[in-house]
């Protein structure tokens, strides 16, 4: 972004209010901080949750049970009661009727306030009881002061920061706020307001306003605001491509050889590539052939063959005379993939003389030692690993690939790290990889700034898996199952989950489930265990035994949800899978189904004492029974979860959408994408205020 563009009207931060000598920020102060609350447009944007109707009075005769009204009445009585426990009880009436309030929280203050023969306004919720109508714990003021002519405003806030203050230090910032257009002329979307009426009325609507288009977020006002947000991410986003474009990286063109490790790989694989993968590998031959560094997202569903893909990408760098790095955020997903390649590519590499390594946080130092020093002399053409990858100690000859699986476990600082190993003034090319297909809107805005590859073929031979809802107290019926899938010579998994604030039970619960199958299937059947806080030793020994047929059923916490490859296996139970997100439940459902076997999951669940499951849960369980599409999957979750849990660390410190709604504001987001470039183009100097506006240093995140 050119200097010119800076704008003279940048948001400056609130001043800070005097706080007593040497106690540094004030408690209101420190309380909006943590809201997020720094400058004049930070309190404009902050709206309000829900509003209060405190523009009339009703008499209370009109009220109905379960309603809010607001009453001006006059107090007949007034006690302090210790039974069944200490409360104020207060009679007011209004003329028309009586109602009692009950508090069990007071002051007095309040007691002082509700005194007889005191006229107050009270507001509440109005219930009908055995007394005659009641209110617990309203609000109390003096009445006779004037009616607001608007909704008022209830904020979310946090401990130690009052409503009533909230409202006056937003009101105060609202007021202040630099709110002048920073669209370009004719540009809003058509039947918006203008951003300053939008916010004014949101803060403050109008008591006549159709409540439900404020709380679905379909007025006018709310459509401005959702689209401005989307076109600041679109901005950031198309800036951060921009300024990656005027990077450079290693052209990966083949040498004299003619990309004959690639030729020979291709000729070693066991299996013929699909469609997909042919496709996706020339989008990448292009991209790593080209100077500007690529950053390309892979995704696929469970199964698709992205290793494949991702071994023949690392071909191509090896054959240009480069080095390549392959980044899991587990040991054990590395080692899978570890695996995997030195089974392929070792004995092509070897013939060179070079080789892959392998980089784990847990080797020994003989070990890591012997293999550092094979990535600083070139030695290893591939090097394969944890984080341990982009530890200070490790040093490329010259590295030009980093590929990074399940990139939304790794945060922007590993990746940054994982860039800074390419020495010199180049950028390493990138491929990130995701097993969790991401839906059109969210691809669309989230990863604007990547181009994105999709493998939407299957390799022949993945078998379907049938998906089945069982209650708990069915558990026995599926242990029948188990036994007769072990009498076919087959595998299982069985999953328990493992929740971080619960840790230590869901791991004995995890052993409890162990023993209880080792108990129920005999002597004869081999059951293991395997949790992340075991030993990386222990762990690698028993997926070694269980991918040899030497453990029949493994007992498992998460750990195998990505990466773990055993074809013999062919059901997978989930235990208390209402506790598990929808995408995850896919993650670990493909852990069966790799072989010609016909495979099943069980999604084993917990009703409450009614019989039921949680709203949510059940929508998750429904979507699994009724699809194995990883795409559909992605977008029923993305609508019940929004975009979080896709984005993972890659979003760290960066601002998910407030206001807009990807699976209902798609029209606004192709307007947004639409705008974008042409603003940039042609705006620059809108285009950096209005990016300021809305993410201020949030949008830093996106250049890495």
């Amino acid at each position: 972004m050119p200097a010119a563009a800076k704008s003279p009207l940048k948001e400056k931060p609130v001043p800070e209010p005097t706080s007593a000598p040497g106690t540094g920020l004030s408690a209101v102060q420190r309380a909006l901080r943590k809201l997020g609350l720094l400058r004049d447009i930070d309190f404009a944007l902050y709206l309000p949750m829900r509003y209060e109707d405190e523009t009339r009075i009703v008499p209370l005769a009109a009220t109905r049970d379960g309603e809010m009204a607001q009453i001006e009445a006059v107090v007949t009585e007034s006690e302090v009661v210790y039974r069944p426990r200490r409360q104020l009880i207060v009679t007011v009436d209004d003329g028309s009727d009586t109602c009692q309030l009950r508090f069990f929280n007071f002051y007095p203050s309040q007691q002082k306030q509700l005194a007889v023969g005191a006229r107050v306004r009270v507001r509440g919720e109005v219930r009908g009881g055995f007394v005659g109508r009641q209110m617990m714990h309203p609000a109390v003021k003096a009445a006779g002061t004037a009616l607001p002519e608007a909704l008022t405003p209830v904020y979310s806030t946090i401990a130690g920061l009052a409503q009533p203050v909230l409202r006056r230090e937003v009101r105060s910032g609202l007021a202040r706020a630099v709110l002048d257009e920073t669209l370009p002329p004719g540009a809003a979307p058509h039947g918006t307001w203008d951003l300053r009426r939008a916010l004014n009325f949101l803060h403050y609507p109008a008591p006549d306003v159709a409540i439900a288009t404020l709380e679905d977020h379909s007025h006018p006002a709310w459509q401005r605001l959702k689209a401005d947000e989307l076109l600041a991410q679109q901005l950031s986003q198309l800036q951060a491509r921009r300024a990656r474009s005027a990077q450079r990286a290693p052209v990966l063109e083949v040498d004299s050889t003619g990309g004959k490790l690639h030729k020979d790989l291709l000729g070693a694989l066991p299996f013929a590539l699909t469609g997909a993968q042919q496709r996706v590998g020339e989008e990448i031959t292009r991209d790593l052939a080209r100077e500007v560094p690529m950053h390309r997202l892979l995704q696929g569903d469970v199964g698709s063959g992205k290793t494949v893909v991702a071994a023949l990408a690392a071909a191509r760098c090896i054959d240009a005379g480069f080095q390549c790095a392959l980044m899991a955020p587990t040991e054990i997903l590395a080692a899978q993939h570890f695996g995997k390649l030195v089974n392929w590519l070792d004995p092509l590499l070897a013939e060179r003389g070079l080789r892959v390594a392998w980089l784990t946080g847990s080797q020994k130092k003989k070990e890591r030692d012997t293999m550092t020093a094979a990535v600083e002399s070139g030695e290893a053409a591939l090097v394969v690993g944890t984080h341990a990858v982009i530890s200070e100690k490790v040093r490329f000859r010259h590295l030009a690939l980093a590929v990074i699986d399940e990139q939304h476990r790794f945060g922007v600082a590993q990746r940054l790290a994982l860039r800074g190993k390419a020495g010199g003034d180049f950028e390493p090319h990138l491929l990130m990889m995701s097993a969790t297909p991401i839906p059109r809107t969210l691809a669309m805005s989230y990863y604007a700034d990547l181009d994105v590859s999709t493998l939407d073929e299957l390799p022949p031979g993945r078998t379907p898996i049938v998906t089945k809802l069982v209650a708990d107290h069915r558990r026995d019926e599926v242990v029948d199952r188990i036994r007769a899938q072990l009498a076919q010579g087959r595998q299982v998994y069985w999953v328990c989950p493992l929740i971080e604030e619960s840790e230590a039970v869901d791991l004995r619960n995890a052993t409890e489930t162990r023993d209880e199958l080792a108990e129920a299937l005999g002597e004869q059947v081999g059951v293991g265990l395997l949790h992340s806080r075991m030993p990386t030793a222990e762990k690698q020994s028993v997926m070694e035994d269980f991918t040899a047929n030497r453990l029949q059923v493994l007992v498992s916490t998460t750990v195998i949800e990505v990466g773990v490859d055993v074809p013999n296996a062919s059901l997978m139970v989930i235990e208390h899978a209402e506790r598990f997100g929808l995408s995850q439940l896919h993650q670990l459902r493909g852990r069966v189904g790799r072989g010609a076997a016909a495979s099943a999951c069980v999604l084993l669940y917990s009703p409450n004492e009614g019989g039921r499951v949680g709203e949510a849960a059940r929508a998750r369980l429904k979507a699994m029974a009724e699809t194995s599409d990883g795409f559909e999957i992605a977008r029923r979750d993305l609508e019940i979860r929004g975009p979080g849990e896709f984005l993972g660390a890659r979003q760290s410190g960066a601002p998910l959408l407030r206001f807009a709604d990807l699976t209902n504001d798609a029209l606004l987001l192709d307007w947004a994408r639409e705008l974008a470039p042409a603003m940039l183009d042609r705006h620059p100097e809108l285009a950096a205020r209005h990016v300021d506006r809305w993410l201020g240093s949030k949008a830093e995140y996106l250049k890495a």
